[in-house]
């Protein structure tokens, strides 16, 4: 790709004026399926018809936040879909865009399992199936994915991973798709009862036999409950998914 790269524009006091850009990483983590990630087809240059996450330039009225829920909302995912989003990382290497001078903020998104929304230009993607992606936007997904591992051991952040009531097996399959390793739902459900983020229902799942309890978080709002906390594996042997 040649490089066509503009110089900055400048004030008239002579300060560069940078474009600012909001990314999306979004994750879904099923129970079944593991961890699917947000990618659409990018429509021009630089690396067009590349995957990418969603992404797009910070108006001059918006905060990042809202930029990153507009620029999800075109792509098919409304903002009342995003049970949980924070900002993960500003990107300012001056070769990540090859066109021009690019900062980015990237936003860490979660969806609950079981939304599906209709992506108009792409689609969610399982984390193992993931090709080259443009920009650094691979990376991002890896630095996502160290955050919400991190998360899951000293925060109840796992609320906006489940719909509103689920099972603990369900949860702790989850748990598993992200931490790469077997979740025990017994322990998983005495950890994270002691630390007040589970309340059993009187709902059960539907099913054969005896249908399992369902549960709920206490709340669905990021709290921080235990934050010397980290979770490990009680055996070696890692998750395949």
């Amino acid at each position: 790709m040649g490089s066509t790269k503009s110089r900055p524009l400048r004030d008239a006091n002579g300060t560069p004026k940078f474009r600012h850009e909001s990314i999306a990483c979004v994750f879904r983590v099923h129970p079944q399926q593991g961890v699917d990630v947000l990618t659409v087809i990018r429509s021009r240059p630089p690396y067009a018809d590349m995957s990418a996450l969603p992404s797009g330039a910070l108006e001059t009225n918006e905060m990042l936040k809202d930029a990153c829920l507009r620029h999800l909302s075109l792509s098919g995912v409304h903002p009342s879909m995003v049970s949980h989003i924070e900002q993960l990382d500003t990107r300012s290497a001056i070769d990540r865009d090859p066109y021009d001078r690019t900062i980015a903020t990237a936003h860490l998104c979660l969806i609950p399992w079981d939304i599906d929304p209709s992506v108009t230009n792409g689609s969610f993607t399982p984390l193992v199936d993931l090709d080259e992606l443009a920009f650094d936007h691979k990376n991002i997904i890896e630095q996502g994915l160290y955050r919400l591992r991190a998360k899951l051991s000293y925060s109840n952040i796992g609320f906006a991973l489940a719909p509103r009531l689920f099972t603990i097996s369900d949860l702790a399959k989850t748990y598993s798709h992200v931490l790469t390793y077997n979740v025990s739902p017994t322990n998983l459900q005495r950890i994270l009862t002691r630390r007040n983020q589970l309340q059993p229902t009187t709902a059960r799942a539907i099913g054969s036999g005896r249908p399992a309890r369902l549960f709920t978080f206490t709340t669905d709002r990021l709290e921080i409950t235990d934050p010397f906390a980290t979770l490990k594996p009680t055996e070696s042997r890692k998750c395949k998914s």
